[in-house]
């Protein structure tokens, strides 16, 4: 709330935890609730472990070759001298790779 965080739910453990005088509160009576916590603990398996599973591959993975132009870019009055070759990489993927 208001960007500070008051609550999280550690996977690791199976429980919630507090930041905040709040979220200590909250975590507590959210831990004691049997079927509050059986459900959180089937979303994150499921939200999040099932997910990631099944899409870091397609994230990872993923290649799609980029799309090259290459122009020549005449002298003007404000840079004269021989004209420049400008080469445009786009629309690839990952992102990370350097041209």
């Amino acid at each position: 709330y208001n960007r500070e965080q008051f609550i999280m739910f550690d996977s690791d453990v199976g429980h919630f935890g507090g930041f905040t005088p709040y979220g200590e509160k909250l975590a507590k009576r959210w831990n004691s609730n049997a079927v509050f916590m059986e459900d959180r603990r089937t979303a994150v398996f499921w939200f999040c472990r099932c997910w990631y599973k099944n899409f870091t591959p397609f994230l990872t993975e993923r290649r799609v070759p980029p799309s090259v132009s290459i122009s020549l870019v005449p002298p003007s009055s404000s840079q004269p001298g021989p004209g420049r070759l400008l080469c445009s990489v786009m629309d690839f993927y990952p992102a990370a790779i350097q041209v």
